[in-house]
């Protein structure tokens, strides 16, 4: 495909199509890396005798590096071509892959997931700008939302994925799929996908990456390794106080020079920053609920790791279904109305699983898991669409970028933040109940397996009643904070009408965030 080839305002680029099926499917393939791993952690432990903090490492290496060198990502990618940073990442991507899969410690495991990260670090930012240029105004607003539902198809399809890989494979299945996956979406992207041309011109902002690539890695890896050495400890202290130091000083020198990696002045945007916080605030919900409730599902209920993935899928149909319709949604309530009953819809879901109990059935539980769903299918694309279109279209790039960092920053803190209130809750009514029970549940059941059979069975109850109490504790935050996500966009979202992405209308067209409007988003 030529660079030169003409994209037509309103009609867009004559391959958008096939080349939103091949955006579709690269992303498919980054956002389930993110989950895949989680059923294979035992099986890893067990084979390559990693510890707990080997596990923890595993799995965050590649989170830390992915979320870290986003924005620099989306920057580098803007400059240079937008396909050229797909194509380079999926190649990272697919390279980590094969090497991970034939790890033969927890060190090159974990150094492996890092390498997978800066690969997808390229590739997700890629895709919503590649989008955003290639689609005209008519049909913009479709795209983002097949796009959204793709996204999180990805996240919420790992387990599943992972379940069914390991009852026939071992756990290196979980990377080696993504080789012949990758290669294919790579051969179609190369055939499908134009190469847009990036912006060389001007200096390039090195200080700038290393300020906001450094600053991000510390403010993530004190989120994620929070809950494990202590909120307080003089080492979370110090590092939080060095993500603060780092990002201050690359805002200062952003808004510095003349030609900044990020044009932080997008933020006076209102919409462009409400919707932001709005889709951090909805992935804070959904990690925070996915990383108990698969605990739920496989330490409580008993469920195999296939089944325990499935019990996810009711919520990806939901979330597809929702996400991929929302365009149509929004012509006839709005981007506000829809954005906020989507999260009202969410914060109702996460309120009914709050209720759960050790004894619960599949199928409610399926049932309340398509409630989140269709009410996160809602919010993404709407929100992501409001974002963009609140800026001119040579900022697609960057702005794609914090759309990804946004998703990923609250996905984290939503492991994070849920992971320690729900710890917290289980040790104090397990303490309460048998005050000889481990602090997790894991180690409980490990105890229980030691000991006589009446003990045993005292020791299971108590913790999976523990546990589930506590799940029910975590659930009810995040409906909590999907609630006033819900109060925030109905307050906070502009009230002028948002068409379907960057360049439908002149960006000055926007009031400055402090500027209150009246008229309903349409």
């Amino acid at each position: 495909m030529r660079t030169d080839d003409p994209i037509d305002p309103d009609a867009g680029h004559p391959r958008r199509r096939p080349a939103l099926a091949v955006l579709c499917a690269a992303l498919v393939v980054t956002t389930l890396d993110n989950t895949v791993l989680n059923t294979a952690l035992p099986a890893i432990a067990d084979d390559l005798r990693a510890s707990t903090a080997d596990l923890q490492w595993i799995n965050n290496a590649y989170t830390l590096v992915f979320a870290a060198l986003l924005i620099a990502a989306g920057g580098l990618g803007a400059r240079f071509g937008q396909r050229r940073a797909l194509v380079g990442g999926l190649v990272v991507l697919a390279a980590g892959s094969a090497a991970a899969a034939t790890a033969a410690s927890a060190g090159q495991l974990i150094a492996w997931r890092a390498v997978m990260g800066l690969g997808a670090a390229f590739v997700m930012p890629a895709t919503l700008s590649i989008i955003v240029t290639i689609f005209g105004t008519r049909e913009r607003g479709r795209a983002i939302a097949v796009w959204s539902a793709s996204a999180a198809i990805g996240i919420v399809l790992g387990p599943v994925t992972g379940g069914l890989l390991l009852e026939h494979f071992a756990w290196g299945s979980v990377f080696s799929l993504n080789v012949p996956l990758i290669a294919a979406v790579l051969a179609a992207a190369l055939a499908l996908v134009p190469a847009l041309p990036g912006r060389p011109a001007g200096r390039f902002d090195a200080l700038g990456l290393l300020l906001c690539t450094t600053g991000l890695a510390a403010l993530v890896d004190v989120v994620v390794r929070g809950p494990e050495r202590g909120w307080l400890t003089g080492w979370s202290l110090a590092e939080a106080g060095a993500a603060a130091v780092l990002l201050t000083v690359f805002a200062w020198w952003e808004l510095r020079i003349a030609q900044p990696m990020v044009d932080l002045r997008m933020f006076t945007r209102r919409t462009f920053t409400v919707a932001g916080v709005l889709l951090a605030v909805t992935f804070f919900a959904l990690f925070g609920l996915l990383f108990v409730y698969t605990q739920y599902l496989q330490l409580v209920r008993g469920y195999s790791p296939l089944k325990a993935g499935s019990g996810a899928l009711p919520f990806a149909v939901a979330m597809a279904l929702a996400a991929g319709t929302s365009d149509r949604v929004v012509v006839r309530l709005g981007v506000r109305r829809t954005i906020t009953g989507g999260l009202a819809v969410m914060a109702f879901g996460l309120g009914c699983m709050s209720f759960a109990t050790t004894t619960t059935a599949f199928v409610p539980l399926a049932l309340v898991m398509a409630v989140i769903g269709a009410g996160m299918g809602l919010v993404m694309a709407p929100s992501s669409t409001a974002s963009m279109a609140a800026l001119p279209r040579e900022k697609a790039s960057m702005a794609s970028a914090m759309n990804s960092v946004t998703r990923e920053l609250g996905g984290v803190l939503g492991i994070a933040v849920i992971g320690t209130v729900v710890s917290a809750a289980y040790r104090a009514e397990s303490r309460g109940s048998l005050p000889t029970a481990p602090d997790d549940l894991t180690s409980a059941h490990l105890t229980a397996d030691a000991l006589p059979s009446d003990q045993a069975g005292a020791l299971v109850r108590a913790s999976d009643a523990a546990f589930t109490n506590a799940m029910n504790v975590g659930t009810t935050v995040c409906a909590v904070v999907a609630l006033l996500g819900a109060l925030a966009a109905l307050s906070w979202l502009d009230g002028r009408k948002i068409t379907a992405g960057p360049g439908a209308a002149p960006a000055a067209a926007e009031p400055p965030s402090g500027t209150q409007t009246r008229q309903d988003v349409h």
